[in-house]
């Protein structure tokens, strides 16, 4: 009998801590597991670094086509992009002019 009793009297004294380190485990795993925790975290940053160098590629492409499309303005007109571009569109070509053939990969615009 008494150590069925003390058996039971030990189960009783076992079990808030087991909840408590069961709760305290739970918390942990989501802090670094979970979510809103560290692994995703790190995975948020990285995605975060990947969108800030695709800004900075558009950025520099926006800026590359403003460069061009400044050059055919009417307040200032560039002589050599409206003869680049109207050569282009028109698929001409200066009898003095070298043309050197591009593949489709290579192509500037």
């Amino acid at each position: 009998m008494a150590f069925g009793r003390e058996l039971k009297r030990r189960a009783k004294a076992a079990i808030a801590p087991l909840v408590f380190l069961a709760i305290t485990g739970y918390f942990g795993w989501n802090a670094t597991q979970g979510a809103h925790g560290l692994v995703a975290y790190a995975q948020r940053k990285e995605l975060l670094q990947e969108a800030e160098a695709d800004h900075a590629a558009a950025l520099a492409e926006r800026d590359h086509w403003q460069k061009q499309v400044q050059g055919l303005q009417a307040d200032h007109l560039d002589l050599d992009t409206l003869d680049e571009r109207a050569r282009a569109m028109l698929n001409l070509a200066n009898p003095n002019d070298v043309i050197v053939p591009y593949g489709q990969s290579d192509r500037l615009y």
